[in-house]
């Protein structure tokens, strides 16, 4: 893997020598985020050896290189999930690459299902910790000793430092923005009732099919994390009609204006 990941940097070397200090890696409706920053250079999925290419609609496949006001950036403008058939260690495959091209901070969205019955649809939750249990570890196997160590703390995978940027730039935009704890289930289908229940016992807020893997890979590496999730939907059992994917889309286009300008902010400040 380590070996697939430097063909992955020597790649995207040939193409740009822009180094970023933040990765962001945009969920369901945050995309054309990417579009609106200073671009210096773009890098199409397909266009990187042995990469894993998002087959999610709605979600482009290219990694864009600029800046949000001064700060540099990359951002992943659509990610792969566990459950399009990859297996999880390519699924961390672009937040480790983002690490090695120079990145120290990531910035982790999503869109999620509320299991916290104070929460609604449109909601913006800071993340401040998660659950794997419900997906593969994405460490298992020989540890990647160029990335970190075989036994990494994970009792601050979410920076307490990036988390009261977060508080700060929601309080500037005068946005209440929930906190909570992120559940990761495989997907592709939404949580069953009681699969949500056992989220709730656990002491999750908010369930999906992303984030907490990436987050993990990145803590293994040193980055310093934080993630927002958009609360799209109210999950099953406590959402009174059946969940689809475009109800999804919808809730998180019509946030998408609140959540960018919470994110550029973020970006600027972490």
């Amino acid at each position: 893997m380590y070996n697939k990941l430097m063909r992955c940097l020597a790649c995207v070397r040939e193409k740009t020598d822009f180094k970023p200090e933040v990765a962001l890696i945009l969920g369901s409706g945050l995309g054309d985020f990417a579009d609106e920053i200073k671009i210096a250079d773009t890098i199409e999925y397909t266009d990187i050896e042995g990469f894993p290419v998002s087959t999610v609609k709605g979600h482009k496949g290219r990694f864009v290189f600029g800046y949000v006001e001064e700060t540099p950036v990359v951002i992943m403008q659509g990610r792969v999930h566990y459950y399009e058939g990859y297996d999880m260690k390519d699924v961390v495959l672009p937040t480790r690459l983002m690490g090695m091209m120079g990145a120290k901070k990531i910035l982790l969205t999503n869109a999620a299902g509320g299991c916290n019955p104070d929460f609604k649809p449109g909601d913006l939750m800071m993340i401040t910790d998660h659950i794997t249990t419900g997906v593969p570890n994405p460490l298992i196997g020989p540890n990647i000793e160029e990335l970190g160590t075989r036994f990494p703390d994970m009792s601050e995978v979410y920076s307490k430092r990036l988390r009261e940027v977060i508080r700060a730039c929601a309080k500037e935009c005068n946005l209440e923005i929930k906190e909570g704890v992120y559940v990761q289930f495989t997907g592709p289908n939404y949580e069953t009732p009681a699969e949500v229940r056992l989220a709730q016992i656990w002491g999750g807020d908010a369930v999906g099919m992303s984030t907490a893997c990436e987050a993990m890979a990145a803590c293994h590496m040193g980055m310093e994390v934080c993630g927002i999730s958009c609360i799209t939907n109210m999950a099953a059992g406590i959402s009174k009609v059946a969940l689809d994917h475009k109800e999804v889309q919808e809730t998180a286009n019509r946030v998408a204006k609140t959540f960018k300008k919470l994110v550029a902010k973020v970006v600027v400040n972490m």
